[in-house]
């Protein structure tokens, strides 16, 4: 058999090398934590008056839970979206949006508050539910709360060393409840979500947040993007694979809205895996 010349076979040899090279760098990225984005959520608020205007924050799976638990919460009280912001911007100064199993002193939950200071037991507290309803109960104490700024009015009900320090998280804080109160200029959308069992009944985690477990069939506007953001936002935790509401669509496979189909009024959810 005839040999190829020296200078072809070191040619081929180059040539193989840089194939391995390349397919092992590439099977490298495919297997790496950076091929996988981690999950997220993402809060965009694009006032319809002001195109410039667009604010979008991010936040993680578990903040987007409590948030949602939040305005859930509110929203059975019947708290305005004011309230709502402001109990947002208190937990995220306080835990970061996250039901914190101990902090300060006896501090602990989603809002930080004490048991010594007369918010209830250590179990009452670390309830998200409890420690929510025990906010708003505060607030709503406070005189004139409605016409403070988020900051004063977050101040009188947790007593902080640090009175200044919630109004850094006001923009962010309005933005979300602007979302989880049904604002049609605000959204909330999770990505990259790893949807397993469903760690919470859904119909038990709605009448308590909400009240109401009326999560499909016709739904008043702002009430029908409220609990959509809502389900979304709790999707992780519930399952929660696909929700529509008036023709707008989110799933978790594109982590994104997108339309659909004509507006409907209409709300609907699938869960990848329902609760048995």
């Amino acid at each position: 058999m005839r040999q190829l010349p020296s200078r072809v076979r070191r040619g081929l040899v180059v040539v193989a090398v840089a194939v391995f090279l390349v397919g092992g760098i590439t099977w490298l990225y495919r297997t790496s934590p950076l091929a996988h984005p981690p999950p997220g959520c993402t809060v965009t608020l694009a006032p319809v008056d002001d195109p410039g205007g667009v604010q979008s924050y991010s936040m993680t799976p578990e903040q987007a839970d409590s948030a949602a638990t939040i305005a859930g919460v509110g929203s059975k009280l019947g708290m305005p979206s004011h309230a709502v912001t402001v109990a947002i911007a208190t937990a995220l100064q306080e835990s970061g949006l996250r039901n914190l199993p101990n902090g300060d002193r006896d501090s602990l939950g989603l809002f930080q508050q004490r048991p010594s200071q007369g918010w209830g037991t250590e179990a009452q507290i670390a309830d998200p539910v409890y420690a929510t309803t025990a906010f708003y109960r505060r607030l709503h104490q406070q005189p004139n709360w409605t016409s403070l700024e988020v900051t004063q009015a977050a101040q009188l009900v947790q007593r902080s060393a640090a009175p200044e320090a919630y109004a850094r998280w006001e923009p962010q804080a309005r933005a979300t409840a602007a979302a989880l109160t049904g604002e049609d200029d605000a959204t909330l959308s999770c990505h990259d979500l790893k949807l397993g069992a469903p760690a919470d009944y859904l119909v038990t985690v709605a009448k308590r947040e909400l009240g109401s477990a009326a999560l499909s069939g016709p739904q008043p506007a702002g009430r029908g993007r409220a609990r959509a953001n809502w389900l979304v936002a709790h999707a992780a935790r519930l399952a929660i694979d696909r929700v529509t509401v008036d023709g707008n669509t989110w799933t978790a496979e594109s982590g994104e809205w997108a339309r659909t189909g004509p507006p409907d009024g209409l709300l609907s959810l699938h869960q990848l895996i329902p609760p048995t």
